[in-house]
């Protein structure tokens, strides 16, 4: 980071919550051992409200940990405008990594560019091109990453801890927010004057890739949006699969 942060004592005063003030204590005091204990660690953004808080969070505590998007080829505009306000706002760059273009060009000559709509199988492959292989190139000889996964956000989240091995790309994952509620991020996001994404404004609680992405109505699950074609229990992309819990449960079945 090119930009020193401001230094905080009371990270959420008179207008937060103790509760609040707590957790966002505890996650940066995590964020700044994972920078020191775990080097080289990244933080892996979608640029959703969770991520913005943890961005805030890392340049804060000035943790030393490096930042970086999975840029799909198919983000919305809201994203993309998202990525430069937060270069001009703190002062440092969000890597970016794409889909491989051999891939990405046989899954659409071979399928056609929204083939996702077909089948989960699909939708899947689309995922892993787009999203999970660049992510391994991502984390390739890192030590450590950092995600946004609250438990709240999903049922496929609901056991997730604050610290975990991932078994498929070697190295220790960390959800800092793991706790967290909505109401809690957005405590801190109005708190700090953390730049959010446009869409979070016009009904998008969860973002992804545009065409999978859609904003909800009151009183749907907050990733009711995400592949709104599909039942709650496939909605995931393959970046946070856990080889060995699914075997655990495909045995229990």
């Amino acid at each position: 980071m090119d930009q020193t942060p401001p230094t905080t004592t009371a990270v959420v005063s008179d207008g937060g919550t103790a509760r609040v003030n707590a957790l966002t204590a505890d996650a940066m005091k995590l964020l700044t051992e994972i920078g020191r204990d775990f080097a080289p660690a990244s933080f892996a953004t979608s640029l959703g409200a969770e991520d913005m808080v943890i961005t805030d969070l890392i340049w804060r505590a000035n943790a030393q940990i490096e930042f970086f998007t999975l840029d799909t080829g198919r983000l919305p505009e809201e994203t993309h405008r998202l990525i430069q306000e937060v270069r001009d706002h703190y002062g440092f760059a969000i890597l970016a990594y794409a889909p491989e273009r051999e891939n990405l060009e046989s899954y659409v000559v071979t399928n056609g560019p929204n083939a996702f709509y077909g089948s989960i199988e699909l939708r899947k492959e689309c995922c892993r091109i787009r999203k999970v292989e660049p992510l391994g190139r991502a984390l390739a000889g890192k030590r450590a990453w950092i995600t946004g996964l609250r438990r709240e956000q999903s049922v496929t989240r609901a056991d997730l801890g604050v610290r975990e091995w991932d078994g498929d790309h070697k190295l220790e994952k960390f959800n800092p927010l793991i706790d967290w509620t909505t109401e809690d991020v957005w405590a801190y996001i109005r708190h700090h004057d953390v730049p959010y994404n446009e869409l979070h404004d016009k009904g998008y609680p969860s973002l992804g890739c545009a065409p999978c992405t859609r904003a909800i109505t009151p009183g749907e699950d907050i990733r009711a949006g995400r592949w709104w074609w599909e039942n709650p229990e496939t909605k995931e992309c393959g970046l946070h699969f856990d080889p060995a819990k699914a075997h655990r449960e495909h045995g229990r079945k």
